[in-house]
């Protein structure tokens, strides 16, 4: 028999007499009464520190202490109902259920049921979540793989929806849709009231329905997806919607951006920042449209200057930037240009985006890379978006924050250009 089996068969034997008496219990027995021992290992203490990772309370034991073996061992065990948020390993995970009922998902794949003797790999960098079945309580052994270099990384939080779905619970994935209605509703009505000043869904104007349907659609549930503030959703909104030239749209979001604290420099700025990627006309057009909400506002015209650059120093500076996050790249895909106009396009590249705008006060790079992702995203500009993805990367900003910009584009892109942003950001490598 296979030392597989042998700790399936051991382990299921030991949990199931330690069961005895515990299984009976409805889930809100569960949750009020100690915590109860439901397999052969130590409970140890709540897990303190870490609750903002946990949906419910979960309990600690550290099983090994030699540190020459370099083999960390844990058992945890969750009550009823908890599960850890969305995260991944660096070097991967080893879990070994032991006791109770339990949830295994990586992202994009159904969830795995676990039971006593379970063994689940779970590879490098890949996202997942575990936790206990809603009316079980649930023990899992965690071995921590490759230690020296392993590290972990936390997401969002498994929603109601999500744990509904994945445990096949379909009466509490019933009341959540419900709920989830309710709440789409008044979110749309606070988030409008917040951007606009005005009502929402008032089922007045000549399409009253398409209104209905986008209004709970952008400002009750894209609005809510991911952990963004209103300001950064607003300046998102505003490059995407000057990328694709929507000006009458573009007015009403200006506006609402400077609504929820968005400076004038700052909205200024990023239209700015789209020049090197949609061209002087474009911009120029919607720079002509904020202008108009200023004047609306009474904010005096033209803003203060921004640039940093001399005509001496604007490809040092420039390239002081584009290099620690492109390297060569432009200039080795550029080298073959007949007439040596590569080299001159290249050098165009360094001294206009990076040197001209990029230098600019107003906006750190940081922020401009995250806008600029959503500028390439709206334009379906495949290799620069892997590109411009890991200098995001680079600059702080993870994969879940580019994915809700990307989501954040989405109501006024469409789905084609947004999927395949998103699967670049898949590829990333933090």
């Amino acid at each position: 028999m296979s030392a597989y089996m042998n700790i399936k068969r051991i382990v299921t034997t030991i949990s199931v007499i330690l069961l005895t008496g515990v299984v009976n219990m409805n889930a809100q027995e569960m949750k009020t009464t100690e915590v109860p021992r439901i397999s052969v290992f130590p409970t140890g203490n709540e897990n303190a520190g870490f609750e903002k990772y946990f949906t419910g309370k979960s309990w600690l034991a550290p099983l090994t202490g030699n540190k020459d073996l370099n083999v960390p061992m844990y058992n945890v065990t969750f009550e009823p109902g908890c599960r850890n948020n969305w995260h991944s390993h660096t070097g991967g995970q080893i879990l070994i259920a032991v006791g109770g009922i339990g949830y295994y998902q990586e992202r994009g794949k159904m969830a795995q049921r676990l039971l006593p003797g379970d063994i689940v790999e779970i590879a490098p960098n890949v996202g997942h979540w575990h936790g206990a079945a809603p009316d079980s309580w649930f023990s899992h052994i965690a071995v921590e793989c490759n230690p020296q270099t392993n590290s972990n990384t936390w997401y969002e939080p498994v929603n109601e929806e999500e744990y509904a779905k994945a445990v096949g619970n379909l009466t509490l994935l019933s009341q959540n849709t419900s709920n989830k209605v309710n709440d789409r509703i008044e979110i749309c009505k606070e988030n409008y009231t917040a951007l606009f000043g005005g009502e929402a869904l008032t089922g007045q104007g000549t399409d009253p329905e398409m209104m209905d349907i986008l209004q709970k659609f952008i400002f009750g549930e894209v609005f809510r997806t991911g952990d963004m503030d209103k300001r950064t959703r607003e300046m998102i909104t505003c490059v995407t919607l000057t990328t694709m030239q929507t000006l009458p749209q573009l007015r009403s979001h200006a506006g609402a951006a400077l609504n929820v604290g968005v400076t004038p420099v700052e909205l200024r700025e990023l239209v700015y920042l789209c020049a090197p990627f949609i061209g002087f006309p474009r911009t120029l057009n919607a720079l002509a449209t904020i202008n108009e909400v200023f004047r609306e506002r009474n904010i005096s015209l033209p803003l203060e200057k921004q640039g940093t650059v001399t005509e001496n120093d604007r490809y040092i500076k420039g390239a002081s930037i584009q290099n620690p996050l492109y390297g060569d790249e432009i200039k080795e895909v550029l080298k073959d240009v007949p007439g040596g106009l590569g080299s001159e396009t290249a050098r165009f590249l360094t001294e206009f985006c990076f040197g001209d705008i990029y230098t600019r006060n107003g906006l750190d790079v940081q922020t401009r890379e995250l806008l600029i992702y959503c500028v390439l995203t709206t334009l379906g500009a495949d290799s620069q978006l892997v590109s411009h993805g890991q200098s995001n990367i680079k600059l702080g900003n993870s994969r879940e924050k580019l994915a809700t910009a990307v989501v954040q584009c989405l109501p006024y892109i469409g789905f084609p250009p947004a999927i395949k942003a998103l699967k670049v950001i898949k590829s990333l490598e933090e």
